[in-house]
């Protein structure tokens, strides 16, 4: 007889090296035993010859709300991961076909940098993005540049502050749908001082810290993606939001100890190398 496993649905870009973008979200959905699906909203490849920075090119808006029919037609979706989106056109068609349909889950990385974008055409998609997906979140996934940019904050430099920067996104979402809770898990990773990578959970009333100790002090590509990724694949599991959050440390933590190196400046995360305690 046919199965039904855990259905993980990411609307997201491209990112050709597999390191981070879709290509990192359904690696981390197989490795955590979800059946993986996505929207792809835009193609991004770095540049060799210029810093390995990003080259970006959009999807048609009309190609992305095609891709989203045929996904939600074919399978009863209910939690989903929000990407890279990169353009105010993409983040319009995105929210529209989001808010058509009831979730469970919105899992939005809420990714407000490409290096590929003009300084001005990035501002207008980040205010796109602040406007029209981050209401309709269920949990959010800022970096530390993300929740102090979100936050309105000039610095996150401490634990203390990246407590108050996710207070202060929380008090953005929308918590009058569903059963109104909503979550930011804000990473501070490697750029907070310390021994220790710090993220903190709060859901509206109550502060959860995370901690595990830091391997290295460089970023490692595509752990933001994964630590999302993670998140969703553990809420379509039917975990509640907090384990889900710790089991995504858990992978981001295993999968940077199990980084690949490339020619690139940067290493990066290896989905492959999580496994549970006790396996």
């Amino acid at each position: 007889m046919p199965s039904t496993p855990p259905l993980a649905y990411v609307v997201a870009g491209s990112e050709a090296t597999g390191g981070a973008g879709i290509q990192a979200d359904l690696k981390t959905f197989q490795q955590l035993g979800a059946y993986g699906l996505g929207t792809l909203t835009c193609i991004v490849s770095f540049d060799p010859a210029n810093d390995w920075g990003h080259r970006f090119v959009p999807v048609d808006p009309q190609v992305i709300a095609d891709q989203f029919e045929a996904a939600t037609a074919t399978y009863d979706l209910d939690v989903v991961k929000v990407g890279m989106l990169g353009t105010p056109a993409t983040i319009d068609v995105v929210a529209r076909s989001l808010a058509s349909r009831p979730w469970r889950h919105v899992v939005l990385d809420p990714v407000l940098i490409c290096k590929g974008q003009e300084p001005g055409a990035a501002l207008d998609t980040d205010t796109a993005l602040r406007a029209q997906v981050l209401p309709l979140a269920t949990v959010v996934t800022p970096n530390l540049f993300e929740a102090r940019t979100l936050a309105g904050m000039d610095a996150v430099e401490s634990v203390d502050d990246l407590v108050e920067a996710a207070r202060r996104i929380h008090a953005q979402l929308d918590t009058t749908g569903g059963d109104g809770k909503r979550y930011v898990a804000a990473k501070g990773g490697a750029e907070l001082p310390g021994p220790d990578a710090v993220d903190v959970l709060f859901d509206g009333e109550h502060v959860t810290v995370l901690r595990a100790p830091k391997i290295g002090e460089e970023r490692v590509a595509g752990a933001g993606c994964t630590f999302a990724a993670a998140i969703t694949a553990e809420l379509a599991k039917g975990a509640d939001v907090e384990t889900a959050v710790r089991t995504a440390k858990d992978v981001v933590t295993q999968g940077i100890r199990g980084r690949v190196a490339a020619h690139t400046p940067f290493d990066t995360v290896w989905q492959g190398a999580y496994a549970p305690a006790g396996a």
